[in-house]
């Protein structure tokens, strides 16, 4: 089977971002199949140009050129994905025809363009919806133009109408996808997940504190997209309640649109207990995390996001290390039936920052629900099994 993947934010070993189409690619691959992947020149994260990474065997990544300028503003982001869809076709008309397409959403219109790619060549269209767009975007207040919202729900339903198959990466979504008539047959949920082998609990960091000079801090981490949807203010917020405990360093490891705001925010409110720290690559993630004691995961206090599987949430636990998590729902399910961190109300900065304060206060709390969480992520969320699921789903998708 040869399968090619249309995705604007692929993100390899050598990227900062979410692997899961790596991961899962690099296991097919090792099966016998054949993967194509289409990209954008530039990095979904950072919005810088990507240097041609080093070569990933088996797997045929072909960049496309793409506008620049990502995080300028919504306006120009829409361009930017308006680019991609239209030159990631002819990338992917220059690789060798598939027997399925795969496109992806978010962003929306890429799976477009793998819709097209699919019936120029006449083969089966899978869409995998890794977050709901256009709802969130309505939800956060950032799509408000009633004509824009009708086209981009009819795009949506159109995409849902003409995929062979749906797959999601959370529970929540199966829902979702329901009430909007898609047939249950005609979904497969595959959650996000991790390969716990990448990560290594027993590492304390030594190398990662000593290089940004947190060597004796009680380390709060944050790793992860910092955009408007990311509510990492609360995290600043929660800085600033804690700004006496001399002990606690706030790291932000990460990049995207919001970085500057967030750096002038920290300088207003004279934040010297908070670091900001470059995107890091996957390769690097687990050093990263080895060097934190706690780590946060937030994102707005929306309705939707209750519904989300956040990436970032099941690397902490594959790292061995507790979340405090400022996020409702679904994931909050995940967190507490492992035992492998605690939750706080989306947006409470002052319960955020107890959490963090009763988790420095208590090492053996900490270090049993790390254990607890590198467990239950193994258990439940293993790529090797994501894997083995996702081949057979793109081999029955592919009989018809």
């Amino acid at each position: 089977m040869r399968v090619l993947l249309i995705h604007q934010a692929f993100c390899g070993p050598d990227d900062a971002g979410g692997t899961r189409h790596y991961e899962l690619a690099q296991r097919l691959v090792a099966a016998g199949h054949q993967f194509a992947i289409v990209a954008s020149s530039y990095s979904y994260l950072t919005g810088e140009r990507r240097i041609r990474q080093s070569a990933i065997p088996g797997i045929d990544v072909r960049f496309a050129p793409t506008l620049s300028g990502l995080h300028r503003s919504y306006l120009h982001r829409i361009l930017v994905f308006l680019s991609f869809t239209i030159t990631s076709v002819f990338t992917a008309l220059r690789t060798m025809p598939a027997d399925l397409v795969l496109g992806t959403s978010p962003p929306i219109f890429q799976a477009i363009s793998a819709w097209v790619v699919a019936g120029i060549w006449r083969r089966p269209f899978a869409l995998e919806i890794r977050d709901l767009w256009p709802e969130f975007a309505i939800d956060l207040g950032v799509l408000r133009n009633r004509i824009l919202i009708y086209l981009a729900r009819s795009m949506e339903r159109f995409l849902y109408r003409r995929a062979q198959h749906i797959v999601v990466n959370s529970p929540a979504y199966v829902d979702y996808l329901l009430k909007k008539g898609v047939p249950e047959a005609k979904i497969t949920l595959i959650p996000n997940g991790v390969d716990a082998s990448c990560f290594h609990p027993e590492n304390n960091g030594e190398a990662f504190r000593r290089e940004h000079q947190f060597e004796d801090k009680f380390v709060v981490m944050y790793a992860g997209a910092l955009g408007f949807a990311n509510d990492v203010e609360c995290l600043l917020r929660a800085a600033a309640d804690l700004r006496e405990d001399r002990q606690i360093v706030f790291t932000i490891v990460g990049d995207g649109k919001e970085l500057p705001c967030l750096r002038h925010e920290a300088e207003s409110l004279r934040l010297d207990n908070v670091r900001f720290i470059p995107a890091q690559p996957k390769r690097r993630m687990s050093e990263a995390l080895s060097a934190a004691d706690v780590c946060v995961a937030v994102l707005g206090n929306i309705p939707m996001f209750r519904m989300t599987y956040p990436n970032k949430v099941f690397d902490y636990m594959a790292a061995g290390r507790p979340t405090v998590l400022a996020i409702d729902g679904a994931i909050r399910e995940v967190i507490e039936n492992s035992g492998g961190g605690l939750f706080v109300p989306p947006g409470d900065h002052r319960a955020l920052g107890e959490a963090i304060r009763k988790l420095r206060d208590a090492p053996e709390l900490r270090k049993q629900m790390g254990i607890n969480a590198r467990a239950y992520v193994s258990a439940h969320f293993s790529r090797d099994a994501q894997a083995r699921q996702f081949a057979a789903l793109l081999e029955r998708t592919c009989k018809g």
